[in-house]
């Protein structure tokens, strides 16, 4: 159940993070998120991508349980995600 729940967490806070995003370049907004997410803090994601948003209380609660969540993976599992996230960054610049 756990594992079914963080699968729903990680939706719908992308979903959120992208429809937060549309007065700006999506994919800038998103890969700034996404590589916070994954090797900065909650505080980091507040103050930087998140930063001109008014995040309530709920909404911090979940990101910062999405943030243990991902904290919590085997180093090799998150190594693989931020490898994957230099190959779409860099695939950007060549675009």
């Amino acid at each position: 159940m756990k594992g079914s729940s963080t699968i729903l967490l990680v939706a719908l806070t992308l979903l959120c993070t992208c429809k937060l995003a549309t007065g700006e370049d999506n994919n800038e907004f998103f890969m700034d998120f996404l590589q916070t997410l994954l090797v900065g803090s909650p505080e980091e994601l507040y103050e930087g991508p998140l930063g001109k948003y008014d995040v309530n209380a709920d909404a911090k609660a979940a990101l910062t349980e999405l943030k243990s969540c991902i904290d919590g993976l085997q180093p090799e599992h998150k190594a693989e995600l931020i490898k994957l996230l230099v190959q779409v960054l860099g695939s950007e610049d060549g675009a």
